[in-house]
C-alpha cells in the first residue's frame, strides 16, 4: 500500500559536504605485506636479495659439504669402494662437493631435497639433484606419498614412491606429513623487515629523506578549503607522495599550507639497529652464530674460534649426520652389506682443539689398552 505522505524515516538523503577546519591529515593505511613461503619467493627475497640470509646459507652448506666422508662396512673402514667413487663424481656436471653443497642448499631453502638415482644393467651409475620447486608430491588415499612428479618444460616425469629410484630428504615440519619446513621461512618476519628497511633507506636517500606528517591550512584571510580543493589536495598527496618509491619526496605547497612532521624521523627509528636485529634473527634460524656474519654488537661467544666450534657442533654436524644416515640407507641397497657414510671429524680444523684434548686424555689413561684407545677415537682395532 502506498501513502500520500512521507514517513519520517524515509527522508530524502542530505548531500554530504566536506569541511576542512585547520588541517588536512594524510595517512596511508598500514598493512604488513609478507614474502611468500614458496621456494621461488624465499630464493629471490632471501638468498638472492638479503646479504645476511645469503651468507648464513652459504656458511652452512659450504661447511657441511667440505667435511670429508668415510665409508664403513660394519666396523671396517673401506678405503676404496664404487660408492666412494660415485660420491666423488656423482654425475658428469658436478663434483662431490658441488653435489653436497647443492643438496644442503635445497634443504635450507626449501626444507626438501630430491636425489634421483640413474642405474644401468642393475648398477648405480649416477646421482642427480632435482629442484624442489619443480617437484609435486602425489598423495595416496591414506595420505602417504604415492608418487612424485617432476615438471620441466611443461612435461612431467613420474617416479613411484616405492621404485627406489628417488630419495626424498626433508626437514621436520609440524603440520605437513609429506614436505619439510625451510629454516628461512621461520625467519620470514626478520627477512622482510631487513629488506623493507633497506628499500626504505634507499628511497629516503633518493628523495632527500623527509618524513611524512600533516598539511596544516592556515590562510591569512580565514576560511576553509572547499570540497573540491580538499579532494584535489588529497588526490595529489596519494598519487604523488605515497608508497616507498616516493618516500621523502618534498612537497610543493601553495599559499596557506604548512607541513608539520608527525612520524618518527629515520634517526629515531634507528634503521641500522633494526637491520642488525633482523640479521641476528636470520642467523638464529640457520643456526649460525651472528659473530661469524660480522654483525656488530654480538658478544655471545668469547672469541671467533669458540663461535666457529659451536657452529660445527650445533649446526653443521647434526645436519651432516641426519643427511648421511638417510643417504647411506638409500645407496646401500645397490651394493649390499652394512654400508654407512660418516663424517671424518679428524679433518675438520674447527674441531682440532677438541680432538687434541681427547688424545691427551687417552694418552694418560693407563687403564685402557691400545685397542680400546683406538676405538675411543673412532679407529678400528
Amino acid at each position: 500500500m502506498r501513502y500520500g505522505f512521507r514517513l519520517p524515516w524515509r527522508r530524502a538523503p542530505v548531500p554530504e559536504t566536506k569541511a576542512a577546519h585547520g588541517f588536512v591529515a594524510f595517512q596511508e593505511e598500514m598493512q604488513a605485506r609478507w614474502t611468500g613461503r614458496s621456494y621461488e619467493s624465499l630464493a629471490r627475497e632471501g638468498f638472492m636479495r638479503n646479504p645476511a640470509a645469503y651468507r648464513a646459507m652459504r656458511l652452512v652448506s659450504e661447511a657441511a659439504a667440505a667435511v670429508p666422508l668415510l665409508l664403513y662396512d660394519g666396523a671396517e673402514e673401506l678405503d676404496t669402494h664404487p660408492l666412494l667413487a660415485l660420491l666423488a663424481r656423482p654425475n658428469g656436471r658436478m663434483g662431490g662437493v658441488d653435489f653436497l653443497e647443492t643438496l644442503y642448499g635445497h634443504l635450507l631453502l626449501s626444507g626438501n631435497a630430491y636425489v634421483e638415482a640413474v642405474a644401468l644393467d642393475g648398477s648405480l651409475r649416477e646421482l642427480h639433484l632435482l629442484r624442489p620447486d619443480r617437484m609435486s608430491v602425489l598423495a595416496a588415499a591414506d595420505g602417504w606419498p604415492e608418487a612424485y612428479e617432476y615438471w620441466v618444460g611443461g612435461r612431467a616425469r613420474r617416479h613411484a614412491a616405492e621404485d627406489g629410484m628417488l630419495l626424498h630428504l626433508r626437514l621436520f615440519h609440524p603440520l605437513d606429513d609429506r614436505l619439510g619446513f625451510p629454516p628461512l621461512a621461520a625467519a620470514q618476519v626478520a627477512l622482510d623487515l631487513s629488506n623493507a628497511a633497506a628499500a626504505w633507506n634507499k628511497a629516503l636517500l633518493d628523495n632527500s629523506a623527509r618524513p611524512s606528517g600533516a598539511l596544516v591550512y592556515q590562510p591569512k584571510e580565514g576560511g576553509n578549503l572547499t570540497a573540491d580543493q580538499f579532494e584535489r589536495l588529497k588526490s595529489e598527496l596519494e598519487e604523488g607522495y605515497s608508497g616507498p618509491a616516493r618516500a621523502g619526496r618534498p612537497l610543493l605547497l601553495e599559499g596557506g599550507l604548512d607541513w608539520k612532521a608527525m612520524s618518527l624521523s629515520p634517526k629515531d627509528m634507528d634503521f641500522v639497529e633494526a637491520r642488525n636485529g633482523a640479521a641476528r634473527d636470520i642467523a638464529l634460524a640457520f643456526g649460525v652464530p651472528p659473530m661469524l656474519l660480522g654483525i656488530p654488537g654480538d658478544n655471545t661467544y668469547a672469541n671467533y674460534q669458540e663461535a666457529n666450534r659451536a657452529f660445527y657442533r650445533l649446526t653443521v654436524l647434526p645436519m651432516i649426520g641426519r643427511t648421511l644416515s638417510t643417504l647411506s640407507a638409500f645407496l646401500a641397497r645397490w651394493h649390499g652389506g652394512d654400508l654407512r657414510l660418516v663424517p671424518d671429524l679428524d679433518q675438520v680444523s674447527a674441531l682440532s682443539v677438541e680432538r687434541s684434548e681427547v688424545w691427551s686424555r687417552l694418552k694418560e689413561a693407563d687403564f685402557l689398552t691400545e685397542a680400546e684407545k683406538r676405538q675411543a677415537v673412532g679407529y678400528s682395532e
